[in-house]
């Protein structure tokens, strides 16, 4: 099973309506995304610190994360000043690096990290069965729901499938190397996966029409707004139109 490791907790975050999370998440990353002056971004990246400190999530799972966000972003601080034209600060080489590109950098480094630490605080503190109903009930479309609920449920199920077929591989002598057999069998291994996901798939549907199902999932949890969730409404209203202030003005 896919692990969710910051879905339980007791934090008032964790206690909030799931679907006024989702729609904080959306209108938060947007006007993050959207802002370009470091004095808002630096004041997003800080609300983003503050949400995570607020759901009590386990730093040591959060930071893995980011580390693994920032080493793709890397790659942006080590091109960007590089390739972007721009008032070159020093040379590196034949290369100059500019002051625009190692601006944009650090814009993207911001604007990524505010972004990341936004979403584990509010969506990955809710479990994905959860959020695929809160989706549901946004209106979002019930068969992008249905995808997102049964990826979630069989994506194991398909790689536990994979781990057989390495394993029969290996007992019949395979072993890899960089030559046509073994492009040939990955290729061939990956073609079985196909075919037995798609026979796992249609066994799933008929068991499901025995079932009864009729194209819906059913939810035994009615959301509904507390006074808390009214509070956090205000307070994350606040924060959008703050960071929009900082911003525009």
């Amino acid at each position: 099973m896919l692990e969710e490791p910051f879905a339980t907790g007791h934090s008032q975050i964790h206690c909030l309506d799931p679907r006024l999370k989702v729609l904080f998440a959306i209108v938060y990353s947007f006007v993050v995304a959207l802002s370009d002056r470091f004095p808002s971004l630096f004041a997003a990246l800080g609300l983003s610190f503050l949400l995570i400190g607020l759901a009590r999530l386990n730093i040591r799972e959060v930071a893995k994360r980011v580390i693994v966000v920032n080493g793709l972003i890397l790659l942006f601080w080590l091109l960007l000043p590089l390739t972007f034209e721009g008032v070159a600060l020093f040379y590196v080489g034949p290369f100059a690096v500019t002051r625009e590109g190692l601006l944009i950098s650090a814009r993207i480094t911001l604007k990524s990290n505010a972004i990341l630490l936004a979403f584990v605080a509010l969506i990955a503190s809710t479990s994905i069965a959860t959020l695929g109903h809160a989706l549901n009930r946004l209106h979002i479309p019930e068969k992008m729901v249905h995808l997102l609920l049964l990826t979630y449920r069989y994506v194991f199920v398909i790689e536990q499938e994979y781990q057989r077929l390495v394993r029969a591989t290996r007992i019949r002598g395979f072993r890899s190397r960089s030559n046509m057999h073994t492009y040939r069998t990955y290729a061939y291994l990956i073609g079985m996966l196909f075919v037995r996901a798609s026979e796992r798939a249609e066994r799933v549907h008929q068991a499901m029409v025995c079932r009864g199902f009729k194209g819906k999932f059913y939810c035994l949890r009615e959301f509904s707004f507390s006074g808390l969730d009214f509070v956090w409404s205000a307070l994350m209203a606040l924060a959008v139109i703050g960071l929009g202030i900082v911003e525009w003005t």
